[in-house]
């Protein structure tokens, strides 16, 4: 089976490293790495490059995202070791641990580490404001649904739970920017988004065409709350300017991952360039918000780079038990 998908954006930066040689040990370091991402339009893709490009500035190295079908791909990527880092959903990462990855099934994928909290994805709902649809129960039967990428957080999960919520619907895929150009050209009745906000591609709909951001009754919320790992979230007004108050959601957290055999210094180094900086990472996304080390006790999943484990140790307040480290 072919894991990899086409290298979209791939940088090689000359700049001169922000660690001194003798800080980390160098001696295995890759020269160059890639992140998988997920389809271009999508917060993966747009968080993903820009911590790559940053961490390879920083280090001095050639790094770069590559677009994929999202978590559950990128989970095989980073297990396999054809992408050194990837992007991860907590639910996609506990089926790949335990083998139901739908892309390898019966394969444990357990040379993936966790290196970092991202932020949350909050499951939407999203319709031109001429189709009427301004409610879950207002989808009417049979409606066409673009739940992004085969194999995406969005593709696994939303499909389960406008299957819980009683919608009948019929299932598309695609990358989220070709989903919103369908939802404009009246190919799709709905998009239903798993991403990190704003997603990119529902910001460029709100530019260009009127649209309806549909929120969960707090009925529907607790109906997910109780079937799906996830936790209650709200999408902030000022997240869209469609939104006049907060939108009731539920989200998913993401963490940024690691095959395990990286070397511990380079993945210590890449989790300082990431996590010292804040404000850096908010620059790239506003979804970096969350990507701050207080928010390291929600990996729960994944055992922990060694190398990201000692940064956290070293750094922060950080509880990591032995058993949750690599090899520990």
């Amino acid at each position: 089976m072919t894991f990899r998908f086409t290298a979209i954006a791939a940088c090689a930066l000359a700049a001169s490293p922000a660690f001194a040689q003798d800080e980390y040990d160098r001696t295995d370091w890759p020269s160059s790495f890639t992140v998988g991402t997920a389809s271009q339009g999508g917060t993966y893709f747009a968080y993903g490059s820009g911590w790559a490009n940053l961490v390879g500035e920083e280090l001095g190295l050639s790094g770069g995202a590559e677009v994929t079908g999202g978590p559950m791909q990128n989970m095989a990527l980073v297990h396999t070791g054809d992408a050194a880092f990837g992007m991860t959903t907590m639910g996609p990462a506990r089926e790949s641990l335990e083998g139901t990855n739908p892309i390898a099934p019966g394969l444990e994928m357990t040379n993936v580490c966790a290196m970092f909290p991202m932020y949350q994805t909050p499951f939407s709902v999203t319709a031109l404001s001429s189709s009427g649809i301004e409610s879950i129960s207002d989808i009417p039967d049979g409606a066409r649904i673009g739940f992004g990428p085969a194999g995406s957080t969005s593709d696994t999960y939303f499909p389960r739970m406008m299957d819980e919520l009683g919608v009948n619907y019929e299932r598309r895929n695609g990358g989220w920017s070709d989903l919103g150009g369908q939802l404009q050209d009246g190919l799709l009745d709905v998009i239903a988004f798993a991403a990190g906000i704003p997603v990119p591609a529902v910001s460029q709909l709100e530019v260009q065409t009127d649209v309806n951001i549909i929120e969960f009754t707090d009925e529907e919320q607790q109906t997910l709350l109780d079937a799906f790992p996830v936790a209650a979230f709200d999408i902030a007004a000022d997240t869209y300017s469609t939104l006049e108050e907060p939108a009731t959601s539920v989200a998913m957290w993401n963490f940024a991952v690691a095959n395990c055999d990286l070397p511990a210094s380079f993945v210590e180094a890449v989790v300082d360039t990431v996590m010292s900086d804040n404000a850096r990472m908010v620059n790239i996304h506003r979804a970096a918000e969350s990507t701050t080390p207080e928010n390291a006790d929600k990996n729960t999943v994944l055992p922990w780079h060694p190398g990201a484990a000692a940064w956290f140790r070293e750094n922060t307040d950080a509880e990591i038990p032995d058993d949750m480290v690599h090899g520990g």
